[in-house]
């Protein structure tokens, strides 16, 4: 064989327009599977913790209840979810994610369909049950576990994908939702709701999304437990880390507007802040992509969890720029936390086991998703709105030291 051959054979050659082939179906099929389930999570987020916005206040009067009664019926889903979370990450590990994301299309579909036949608070309280399942099954948990089975250690920039496209879900439900409350009614919408969940969500992840390979018990049962005291150590920072932040972040969304005109803002003003924070996420989903490789993964989840301290820090400037100074840098600290969510427990305790965790780790979140807004509301009347941002920085400024110990394994 000539020097040639024996370079081409040496250098791979022979072989590289079969391994570019490679390299690039497995990145067409990693996008095709990000943008699938971020289409998926669009959906799922929009028809189910966006829809109390547009809902509880016609559904409210409808039923003679007050809107604290009805809100209460969320609150009350996000703990079922909380239950549900360790025991549908288990499953998860042990079957794929595929099946539990359908079933969260059909749960989320019969919720919906018992909330608009409701004639009463406790019916109400019933369909919202039905939904705490769904969100447990087939929320950002169960999608970031279905990519994680498909692509372990790889699935990162799936991860980003998914929440990069599903950023868009408030802007997109709360837009849909008011414009079709006026001609349906909050029935029909829910009815509506149901139905796109069933003949655009379920088909499209059947046939879109592949099932993942079953794992034996014994190995899916053996992963997802920390298996020294520093992972032990790092578990806990890491749910203290999430828990605290989503606190902060639930107890602020259900004030903003109320907030922002706390800090000088017209209600005009106050509202155009505010809707710079869904576009904020976004920005911040689109820096982690674009640095992704470049920047250790830890560096870039400190970083994110700083810019919500800085934001708080702007508003004792004061103003309207200030004000939309802290809404940019609040949002894009949310949507690089968002990604950081399913991507740090992956590179800190590796894809055994990874639904698991990820199910256990929302335990902490839903919690304090579900208790902000009513153990926070005494403290938002008696405080004025600048001390109550600049509290907030604070408690995400803890929250950021948290990660410092963190450090990620060899390799």
């Amino acid at each position: 064989m000539d020097n040639i051959g024996l370079d081409n054979i040496a250098t791979g050659g022979l072989f590289r327009p079969a391994i570019s082939r490679m390299l690039r179906q497995m990145m067409a099929s990693r996008f095709r599977l990000g943008a699938v389930l971020g289409a998926n999570q669009t959906l799922s987020w929009g028809m189910t913790f966006y829809l109390p916005a547009i809902v509880a206040g016609p559904a409210a009067v409808e039923l003679g209840q007050s809107g604290l009664r009805v809100l209460g019926a969320f609150s009350w889903a996000l703990l079922v979810a909380g239950a549900c979370a360790p025991r549908v990450g288990k499953w998860i590990d042990r079957n794929g994610g595929r099946g539990a994301l359908l079933a969260s299309i059909v749960v989320i579909a019969a919720g919906q369909a018992v909330l608009a036949a409701t004639p009463d608070l406790a019916v109400w309280y019933l369909g919202w049950t039905i939904i705490g399942v769904g969100m447990a099954l087939g929320l950002y948990d169960a999608a970031f576990a279905t990519v994680g089975g498909l692509l372990g250690n790889q699935a990162g920039p799936s991860i980003t994908g998914i929440t990069l496209v599903a950023g868009f879900a408030s802007s997109v439900f709360w837009t849909l939702g008011a414009t079709l409350i006026g001609v349906l009614g909050w029935r029909g919408l829910l009815l509506a709701y149901a139905g796109l969940m069933l003949l655009v969500n379920l088909p499209m992840v059947w046939l879109l999304v592949p099932p993942a390979a079953p794992r034996p018990i014994q190995q899916a049962a053996a992963g997802g437990a920390p298996k020294s005291a520093a992972q032990r150590r790092a578990l806990v920072l890491l749910a203290a880390f999430f828990a605290l932040r989503w606190f902060i972040t639930s107890a602020i969304a259900v004030h903003v507007l109320s907030l922002l005109q706390g800090v000088h803002l017209t209600k005009p003003q106050a509202v155009a802040v505010a809707a710079l924070i869904g576009p904020g996420q976004v920005a911040g989903r689109i820096l982690e992509y674009l640095i992704g490789p470049r920047i250790d993964l830890l560096v870039k989840a400190r970083i994110g969890a700083l810019l919500f301290p800085l934001g708080a820090a702007l508003l004792l400037f004061g103003g309207p720029w200030a004000a939309t100074g802290f809404a940019v840098l609040y949002g894009m600290s949310n949507g690089i936390m968002t990604i950081n969510r399913g991507t740090l427990p992956l590179a800190l305790f590796g894809a055994d086991g990874y639904a698991r965790l990820l199910g256990w780790l929302a335990v902490p979140v839903l919690l304090a998703q579900a208790t902000a807004p009513t153990l926070t509301a005494p403290l938002i009347a008696a405080l004025p709105a600048v001390d109550w941002f600049l509290l907030c920085g604070a408690g995400a400024a803890v929250a950021l030291l948290l990660l410092l110990p963190l450090r990620l394994p060899p390799g």
